[in-house]
């Protein structure tokens, strides 16, 4: 599996996440993911940073499509239209793994 860098800037509405997968032979994909304040608390309650959300946000992505499949920039919100079972997914608690 890629593994997955996530540095997340705030700005006036929430956060800028850029995440990076580095694939084997040392492939590159980036990615531009925005993360509202409200979307935090709903994904993941008790948040103060989204990077977390946003690693495991992709390796739920990754368990379900390649990473070429991946949208380059995204709100966060919108992994549910593709699959709706990520509300429920991101709000179990994290495993070690």
């Amino acid at each position: 599996m890629a593994s997955i860098a996530v540095r997340c800037d705030a700005d006036d509405k929430g956060w800028i996440c850029t995440v990076t997968l580095a694939g084997p032979g040392n492939d590159l994909s980036r990615y531009e993911v925005r993360v509202r304040s409200a979307d935090l608390e709903r994904f993941a309650p008790g948040a103060h940073e989204p990077a977390g959300l946003v690693e495991r946000s992709f390796a739920f992505l990754l368990e379900r499509e390649a990473p070429a499949a991946i949208l380059r920039s995204f709100d966060l919100p919108d992994i549910e239209r593709y699959f709706p079972e990520y509300p429920s997914e991101m709000r179990r608690p994290a495993t070690g793994g």
